[in-house]
């Protein structure tokens, strides 16, 4: 596997790591409100990481990533869905970098 594809792996599952934690630290306290802020930030880190790590062009796919529109009433619903509307895409980019060949 090249260099480049281990360092974006990496990044990948070290955001996507991130992400689970945020989510079981809000899951822990029900902040949701606390949870989805602090998720927008690492939100913003993770794109400016994916650049980085990974390339503009699956750094922009990720940031053009938004959650669509809830009809609950349920905070806790409503984060866990926003949760796995981020986490899909980066375990999608992490099992396409890890299929690289070498």
């Amino acid at each position: 596997m090249p260099q480049n594809a281990l360092k974006g792996l990496a990044a990948v599952r070290l955001q996507i790591e991130e992400l689970d934690k945020l989510a079981e630290q809000t899951m822990k306290n029900l902040n949701t409100v606390a949870g989805m802020e602090r998720v927008e930030n690492w939100r913003a880190d993770t794109v400016a990481i994916l650049t980085y790590a990974v390339g503009l062009q699956e750094a922009q796919g990720f940031a053009g990533v938004h959650p669509g529109p809830c009809f609950t009433n349920d905070l806790i619903e409503e984060f866990t869905d926003l949760i796995e509307c981020y986490r899909a895409p980066l375990v999608a980019l992490a099992k396409q970098l890890s299929h690289v060949a070498p």
